[in-house]
């Protein structure tokens, strides 16, 4: 005797095809997403330098990690070049957001600081004109940023920072700290914003280093402990080869418990 299918009731034909339905969906779903990370990682090999400039007294290295969650990239980047006087500039910083537009707005930035750096000397001048151009773009974004000059000749190192963290020191002698000079806002948010430009002198041997909030902040870890948590790898490691040193301060991450990406600039110079 057969049994009726109450009514409304769909029948095996009817939930194999709303199956297949689904699986389709799923797999476009899963091509889409594969085909973003794909361009975002290419984005990302494509807008960070292959190499940074070097001089006998002045080493660089620098390190990047992907977030943890969504796309495996994000607006975080480091950069270093010789300027037209033949001093090096250094440049590190934050886009917001995690996808493929902050890939490429940051790509926009690093090749802006390149290209005013050209023609302004003063790092202060360099951040101000790359927010203006930055506010030109109306990307509804806005981007962190520390910029360095190395003036070979003198030995001076010139700082000034776009609403990003502090760089860490260590010298050989034992001293070491957060460089807590006066910054300015992020670029992008405030026309005609200016930045406060700080000197240093490179005497000695000793180590620098730059980092994004990646690094040094965490869901429960504060940005201040993040930044002793730096300043301990660069006291420990203050003689060490700056490819390691930048290994080792990107490994902070680790205890931060971060999701966000995660950039490191180190210096080591010995005068």
């Amino acid at each position: 005797m057969s049994r009726r299918r109450p009514a409304g009731q769909p029948s095996a034909d009817d939930l194999l095809t709303q199956l297949e339905g689904l699986t389709a969906r799923a797999l476009a779903h899963a091509e889409l997403q594969r085909a973003q990370v794909e361009l975002a990682e290419a984005l990302q090999r494509e807008l960070l330098p292959s190499a940074l400039p070097q001089r006998p007294e002045l080493r660089a290295a620098a390190r990047y990690a992907p977030a943890r969650h969504g796309l495996s990239v994000g607006g975080d980047w480091y950069d270093g070049f010789p300027l037209p006087d033949g001093s090096l500039a250094f440049s590190l910083g934050d886009v917001q957001g995690h996808d493929v537009e902050a890939a490429a707005l940051m790509g926009q930035v690093r090749v802006g600081l390149r290209a005013v750096a050209a023609t302004a000397a003063d790092p202060g001048e360099v951040l101000a004109r790359a927010n203006d151009l930055l506010i030109s773009l109306d990307s509804r974004r806005f981007a962190t940023c520390s910029f360095l000059r190395y003036d070979p000749a003198t030995g001076d190192l010139s700082h000034a920072r776009a609403g990003h963290v502090p760089p860490v020191w260590a010298n050989r002698d034992g001293r070491w700290g957060h460089c807590a000079d006066e910054g300015g806002p992020p670029l992008g948010v405030l026309p005609g914003a200016t930045y406060p430009v700080t000197h240093r002198s490179l005497t000695g041997s000793g180590v620098l280093a730059l980092v994004t909030d990646g690094v040094i902040e965490g869901p429960a870890f504060p940005i201040e402990a993040g930044l002793d948590e730096v300043a301990a790898v660069l006291r420990a490691g203050v003689g060490a080869d700056p490819d390691e040193l930048a290994a080792a301060v990107l490994r902070v991450a680790d205890l931060t418990g971060h999701t966000d990406d995660a950039a490191v600039l180190v210096l080591r110079h010995d005068r």
